[in-house]
């Protein structure tokens, strides 16, 4: 194996705040942060904003979404056709 090609490789915690949850793994991120691990080591943390313990899928909890909201918008921004409009209107 040639030698300096290879980026470092090392052990990381990526810690997903949302849910409190942390774990152990080899990557090659990398962060200024730190944590004191179980085994007494320090190691770097690298905050991920979702994981396996609080992704919707994984946990089985959807997300409400505010699609009321969303059509409000896009209707003040370009305006209302209608219900009666249908697309264009052959003349």
């Amino acid at each position: 194996m040639q030698q300096d090609k290879h980026p470092d490789y090392h052990p990381v915690v990526f810690r997903d705040r949302a849910a409190g949850y942390a774990f152990l793994t080899r990557s090659t991120a990398t962060s200024d942060q730190t944590i004191d691990w179980d085994d007494g080591r320090t190691y770097p943390v690298v905050d991920v904003e979702i994981s396996s313990e609080s992704h919707p899928f994984h946990t089985g909890k959807a997300r409400t979404v505010d699609t009321e909201g969303r059509i409000a918008r896009f209707e003040k921004r370009y305006g209302s056709r209608g219900p009666a409009s249908g697309g264009d209107d052959a003349a």
